[in-house]
């Protein structure tokens, strides 16, 4: 009967120890921190990984914070920027607990300390952002921006335990019906712009155009004079090179210039002319009558030293 009994009380007592052992230690990981808590009071903090001891409940509890940075989403606020427009931010915050035993007596847990949170990064979004040009806030000082708030709200989240890692602002934008508005003004300066370029180029095209026919002009003006200069200079070589053959010999200057006549009177067309057969004109047709014999018949006929050009208007008579 003994040792049955005594087995059975060794059972309990060992069980008795484990259920002591388990509910008077806990295990601090890498990720947390642990708030030891008597009768409602901090007692101790446990802020390194590890195993450690504590009263049994309900003498001791234990609460466990979170090491690793959260993450809080801001919904989206309306704001007024410095140049009176108004816009939509939507923004972002990253933040840890640094300061476990003021976490707890301030906000006693996360959503608690979310809440504080968001109220303290709008307010100063906000007041930052009331400050800047929209221009500002999507072009130039973005970062500026993004780091000056982080710090204020770094100044004022710090009594809470909470430092803040990061704010980010991840959409600044105007509302819907002053987006619109927006467009549609920017189009229309698009457009004028767009139209003082083709006046532009239409007002340089037309001076191009200018300068070219009056280039165009002087350049056929001096070519005109230059082709007349040679004319003459040909014309005066033409006329020297026939008196200088009239000279030498004016019977046959006499039969070439009849020749020229006779092509530029009788070729073809709608020219009548009326003339007996004894004229001079034909003197070169009869046969049997000398050029010399016609041409000392009629002196008065000959052709003079200076020859009119080679294609007169009208039919010329030796």
């Amino acid at each position: 009967m003994n040792n049955p009994v005594v087995r059975l009380s060794l059972l309990v007592i060992l069980g008795l120890v484990a259920v002591l052992l388990y509910a008077g230690t806990f295990v601090v990981s890498q990720t947390q921190s642990a708030i030891v808590l008597q009768f409602g009071r901090v007692r101790t903090v446990a802020t390194t990984p590890g195993l450690y001891f504590k009263l049994p409940a309900p003498f001791e509890t234990v609460s466990f914070l979170d090491n690793r940075i959260l993450d809080l989403d801001l919904p989206a606020q309306e704001i007024i920027a410095s140049d009176q427009k108004r816009l939509v931010v939507d923004a972002f915050t990253r933040y840890r607990i640094s300061d476990p035993l003021r976490f707890y007596q301030a906000v006693n847990s996360i959503p608690r300390a979310n809440s504080q949170l968001a109220s303290i990064v709008n307010g100063n979004v906000r007041s930052v952002l009331a400050e800047a040009s929209f221009t500002s806030m999507v072009r130039i000082d973005r970062s500026r921006l993004m780091n000056r708030i982080r710090d204020e709200v770094n100044r004022e989240a710090a009594r809470f335990g909470m430092t803040v890692v990061d704010v980010r602002l991840r959409r600044v934008d105007l509302p819907a019906a002053n987006s619109q508005a927006v467009f549609q003004r920017m189009q229309t300066e698009r457009q004028r712009e767009a139209a003082e370029a083709r006046a532009l180029g239409a007002q340089q095209a037309q001076e191009i155009r200018a300068r070219a026919d009056r280039d165009s002009t002087i350049i056929v003006a001096e070519a005109t004079r230059r082709s007349d200069e040679i004319r003459g200079e040909g014309e005066g070589e033409r006329n020297r090179v026939f008196a200088e053959a009239f000279g030498k010999d004016p019977e046959f200057f006499a039969f070439y210039r009849s020749m020229q006549a006779y092509e530029a009177s009788l070729k073809a067309g709608d020219t009548r002319m009326v003339l007996t057969p004894d004229m001079p004109f034909f003197r070169f047709f009869r046969g049997g009558e000398s050029a010399g014999a016609a041409a000392a018949a009629n002196p008065s006929t000959q052709t003079p030293a200076t020859p009119a050009p080679a294609a007169p208007a009208a039919p010329a008579r030796p």
